[in-house]
């Protein structure tokens, strides 16, 4: 399974001027962004060198790991994200039935309605793809 990349502008949250801040320290794609941001220490660098709060590049950082689930990309890993997941490792270890009742709760919540939820079979396939991205580690 190829994991997947975007370009840095893709990102939810992350508007084009600090994609292009990044761009300018040489980060250009999400896979880029994740291996940089490993340590608290490159992430407090990151953030400094761009003016910004620490808490923004950690949450760029969150998003760019879970966007290399193929099934997840740039699309739903906002979702995964405001649903408390923070890790291709802790998707890896949930259960599709948790997970799907979570982000139906989520969206019934938050867009009053739950037709554009992702289905249980694809909340599934991510938690697979997660887990194979985890044991590769």
């Amino acid at each position: 399974m190829a994991i997947s990349t975007y370009r840095l502008d893709q990102l939810p949250g992350l508007s084009p001027t600090h994609a292009q801040n990044m761009a300018q320290l040489g980060l250009t794609s999400t896979d880029q962004l994740r291996r940089y941001g490993t340590s608290v220490e490159r992430r407090q660098n990151l953030a400094q060198k761009m003016q910004v709060p620490l808490r923004y590049v950690t949450k760029w950082v969150i998003l760019a790991d879970l966007a290399r689930v193929p099934g997840v990309g740039c699309q739903f890993n906002g979702l995964l994200l405001h649903a408390g997941i923070v890790s291709v490792a802790q998707l890896a270890e949930c259960t599709a039935q948790g997970l799907y009742t979570r982000l139906r709760r989520l969206h019934v919540t938050t867009l009053q309605r739950n037709d554009l939820c992702p289905g249980a079979d694809q909340v599934s396939l991510w938690i697979q793809q997660a887990k194979t991205i985890a044991r590769a580690s």
